[in-house]
């Protein structure tokens, strides 16, 4: 027979309390759980049907019902603990503080520097306001002389084309690193996180230059033995070659390559190209840099390459795949403060 133990009553106050206690979304779980132990018992419950109830062992069952017998309600908060509490002083708040603003310690480097425990520096760093762990990325200021003039030229091109011409991005992409993960790839598994290899062998590096053609989001892109004016060079012919009998505005960075005294030479005899450059420190500008994030997310970031050729061959694929399947304009999206205050 099902061990029912010595009854609970519950006067009417009590039993409201309980049960609004054990209905709350808002209290620690541990509270609902011992409102729930004290209603079951008051029920004549058995201490099995409880255990099935709660989840809860006989031991703790009955430590509660007995402090609940002594105590009523009070019973159900947890005791003092014993030993004294940590003291944490104004200066070592304040050192929190400063570490967590000013350097790039974590919270379990902060605390052992201090002598504090972590679980306090959590609680002042979040007092604070301050999140270690959330990062965002500011562009840097351009003290460009012409940076008014250079983005008034770069997004005129982009809101307003020439007639008869093409707009489009170019950049070049370095040390793009060829890894191969020590094992085969791990598959992914039923409620099991994507697993990959901390080990790897690097087996070399690629470069690529491309270009992104604006109002129709198409992509050129050609692997590069080294950055230098040659291969900028062959490149533009590439294009000048692809473009017909249209005009060219090609939109770069200020890297000296694509300054250099022998471009310059050539594009003077070339009235239909002309290069229009971003400001210093504003690659953001460059529509490129946008189509480089989208490949470094489906093709270069996780994968194994057992040579530079597979990397090179697999990316060309995509850039055709990309072409044929998913080539859309950009449209820029930003609603901040202006970047040119007239």
């Amino acid at each position: 027979m099902a061990r029912i133990g010595q009854p609970i009553h519950l006067s009417i106050e009590e039993k409201q309390e309980l049960l609004t206690i054990s209905r709350s979304h808002k209290l620690e779980k541990r509270c609902v759980e011992r409102a729930l132990i004290i209603l079951y018992s008051a029920d004549r419950k058995s201490l099995d049907k409880i255990v099935e109830l709660t989840g809860k062992s006989r031991p703790v069952i009955n430590k509660w019902r007995q402090r609940f017998r002594k105590h009523r309600l009070k019973g159900l908060i947890d005791a003092p603990r014993h030993g004294k509490p940590q003291t944490i002083t104004p200066e070592q708040k304040a050192l929190v503080i400063k570490k967590g603003r000013y350097t790039k310690l974590n919270q379990n480097e902060i605390a052992k520097e201090i002598g504090i425990s972590q679980s306090k520096v959590f609680q002042i760093l979040k007092k604070a306001n301050l999140n270690l762990y959330n990062r965002r990325y500011l562009y840097r200021i351009s003290r460009d002389p012409e940076f008014e003039k250079r983005v008034v030229s770069i997004v005129g091109l982009y809101m307003n084309p020439p007639e008869n011409a093409i707009v489009i991005c170019v950049n070049e992409k370095m040390q793009i690193q060829t890894l191969d993960r020590n094992t085969t790839k791990l598959f992914l598994k039923s409620n099991r996180h994507r697993r990959r290899m901390t080990t790897y062998k690097r087996n070399d590096t690629v470069s690529l230059v491309a270009s992104l053609a604006i109002h129709t989001s198409e992509i050129t892109a050609k692997n590069i033995e080294s950055n230098n004016e040659e291969s900028f060079h062959k490149f533009l012919k590439k294009l000048d070659i692809q473009s017909r009998n249209k005009r060219l505005h090609v939109i770069v960075d200020n890297l000296s390559i694509h300054k250099h005294k022998d471009l310059e030479e050539w594009l003077n005899g070339k009235r239909k190209i002309k290069l229009h450059f971003t400001p210093t420190y504003s690659s953001w500008l460059n529509q490129i840099e946008i189509w480089f994030n989208i490949s470094t997310k489906n093709v270069e970031k996780g994968d194994i390459w057992k040579s530079s050729k597979q990397l090179v061959d697999q990316l060309i694929e995509y850039v055709k795949i990309y072409n044929n399947t998913k080539t859309k304009p950009f449209y820029w999206t930003y609603t901040g403060s202006p970047l040119i205050i007239s």
